[in-house]
């Protein structure tokens, strides 16, 4: 990888493409530049496709066996290269140093479910319907797929998606964050080492350009996408024009309800990491804390606010720090400002996390961590995915009341309560409108062999990021009828509808 310019990585090699257009890598840790991006233009993906079909038709011709070794041996190769991939996340997106492994690990589990592909796609089969005939079907590669990944994950959703694709017999044309791209270029160097046929795993940097040129391209039969809700809403409408599937995973707004027999301390401590980890830049993280009862809501603040005091904040490699910077400037003014107009509505800011300066890293992309109760279902702060370390408290009279604030909103990611009652947490399970339910788990982050995706206005597309449905969403069913007369009734035929008695 040339460290002074991100390039792209096709058919087993880095290269310019043949666009002119570049943007610029930070440290969000100092705030300084790493270097510069090449972005792809339409014809740098022409020639991306053009590999990837190719080569796919080849990978998709090896054995199941042959496939899945590769797997195995990329797998190894992530758990040994961990250290490595996690520094390169912490430099271009602030998270600490344990934080990126973490997300690795996660990535691991879906290389894992991945290995389990001739069990997934073997199909199904019927003997004798009827008049001799056995109807089997199998599913097959789609060919050339598009994943365009965030910021926010830069290994495990990239491999969320493309792991599955891969084994089932896919071509991957993938589009990075152009914030965080040189992770993706760093997995191609290993799916390389582990035997993957060069041109299967390809990565194009860029910007809107090479996106729209991904939906509109014809050889790209499906695209996956995670990001903000106005993007994979506009993915997912564009993608479908060009006949493609699509499946877009985009905002969350996560609800956390505490009940007043719930364990306060528990609960105070799963808000703090669940809210404020990565420095809240997850689509999971709990957003906003509905504590049913004012007792609850007062004594709940009493635990959380020393907690939330006690973070500590630092660059991606301090051994000491809680989380990071945000990844951006432009992120940063957009929290601080959404505090202002949070406050200017009639919210209480509790913690003001404003105004936060590292020694030495003066420039970084630092807010600390804010908190503002008061928060009600009219305010723009209740409705904004806010993706920084600025949390709210809504508070609710009841359970009826909790559930109702929660389906409100638009997003329906993921929703989350604490309480001993196993009635209450039947309730909220069964009524509230969220993908991913967490009970007294504060991240219901399913694990790789599980679906994962929100609900509503949080996922566009039917089908999930990993688990089973991937397979489903990767690849095609042919189904065939067979049957094998005698020589005797090979002369015959009828003009009448088939049927199967």
């Amino acid at each position: 990888m040339n460290m002074s310019k991100v390039l792209h990585f096709i058919n087993g090699k880095t290269e310019n493409g043949s666009g002119d257009r570049e943007g610029f890598v930070y440290n969000p840790s100092t705030g300084e530049k790493l270097y510069a991006c090449a972005y792809a233009n339409s014809a740098t993906l022409d020639s991306a496709v053009a590999v990837a079909k190719t080569a796919g038709k080849t990978w998709k011709g090896l054995s199941h066996a042959r496939r899945i070794d590769v797997m195995f041996k990329f797998r190894a190769l992530l758990l040994e290269h961990t250290d490595e991939l996690a520094r390169l996340i912490g430099l271009e997106h602030g998270k600490t140093f344990e934080d990126a492994k973490g997300e690795i690990g996660r990535a691991v589990e879906s290389v894992e479910f991945a290995t389990n592909e001739p069990h997934l796609t073997k199909g199904e089969y019927s003997r004798n319907v009827g008049g001799g005939i056995d109807v089997f079907s199998t599913r097959e590669a789609l060919g050339v797929v598009g994943c365009i990944a965030p910021f926010n994950f830069p290994v495990m959703v990239p491999l969320m998606m493309a792991t599955m694709a891969i084994a089932c017999g896919n071509a991957v044309i993938l589009k990075p964050s152009e914030k965080v791209p040189s992770s993706a270029m760093k997995l191609g160097e290993l799916f390389q080492k582990a035997g993957l046929p060069d041109g299967v795993w390809n990565v194009v940097n860029g910007d809107r350009e090479v996106v729209d040129a991904i939906l509109e391209h014809p050889e790209i039969a499906a695209v996956s996408f995670v990001g903000s809700t106005p993007i994979g809403e506009y993915i997912y409408q564009k993608g479908s024009q060009y006949n493609k599937r699509v499946m877009s995973f985009t905002g969350g707004k996560n609800h956390m309800v505490v009940m007043p027999d719930a364990d306060l301390e528990s609960a105070a401590n799963a808000f703090v990491t669940a809210g404020y980890g990565s420095a809240s830049q997850r689509c999971m993280a709990i957003s906003l804390l509905v504590p049913v009862g004012e007792e609850t809501a007062n004594k709940l603040i009493e635990l959380i606010i020393p907690k939330i005091n006690a973070l500590k904040i630092g660059s991606y490699d301090s051994p000491d720090a809680d989380f990071g910077a945000v990844v951006s400037q432009q992120s940063k003014d957009m929290a601080e400002q959404a505090i202002e107009v949070a406050v200017a509505a009639g919210a209480k800011l509790l913690i003001d996390g404003r105004g936060l300066s590292i020694e030495g890293k003066e420039n970084g992309f630092y807010l600390g961590p804010s908190l503002l109760d008061g928060i009600t279902t009219d305010m723009e702060f209740y409705n904004q995915e806010v993706f920084a370390p600025v949390r709210g408290v809504i508070r609710a009279d009841s359970l009826e009341q909790a559930i109702e604030i929660t389906n409100t909103h638009e997003f329906g990611n993921g929703a989350v309560i604490y309480t001993r009652d196993g009635f209450a947490a039947h309730t909220f399970g069964q009524v509230v409108e969220a993908g991913m339910i967490g009970i007294n788990v504060p991240v219901p982050v399913p694990a790789g062999y599980h679906n994962f995706g929100g609900l509503r206005r949080s996922k566009f597309g039917d089908g999930h990021l990993f688990g089973p449905d991937a397979v489903r969403f990767y690849t095609k069913i042919k189904t065939y009828s067979q049957r094998w007369p005698e020589p005797s009734e090979l002369s015959s035929y009828s003009m009448h509808f088939p049927s199967n008695k």
